[in-house]
């Protein structure tokens, strides 16, 4: 979990398998797909997707808010003024908090029996 400005709001982001089903939910497709799909793109900025990658927030946001009533992803868009997409920090905090959530390799390895 993780707090980050999006268009002058604080808003919080969650990488969670609430967030995927959210994300199936209302755009779809497979975060984990499209996540995928950005990553080998990576190398190429002209090719940046910044509808998706304000999916992939609104997934993650709505994910930290759980239980609260949430707008469908037009209305959340519609309450940033602006998105600041030449701030790296707030590109690179949404892709580590969905990383870090998602990808965990290693993280809960199995326990060696006794």
């Amino acid at each position: 979990m993780r707090t980050i400005e999006l268009g002058g709001k604080q808003i919080g982001l969650k990488a969670t398998p609430l967030a995927l089903l959210y994300y199936r939910q209302e755009f779809k497709s497979d975060l984990i797909g499209d996540l995928l799909k950005m990553q080998a793109l990576a190398n190429d900025p002209s090719a940046l997707d910044s509808i998706a990658i304000l999916q992939v927030a609104w997934a993650m946001n709505k994910a930290a808010e759980q239980g609260k009533s949430f707008p469908h992803f037009e209305a959340w868009l519609g309450q940033f003024e602006y998105v600041d997409f030449s701030d790296p920090d707030t590109m690179t905090e949404i892709m580590n908090e969905a990383a870090e959530g998602f990808f965990r390799r290693g993280a809960r390895r199995a326990k060696p029996a006794n």
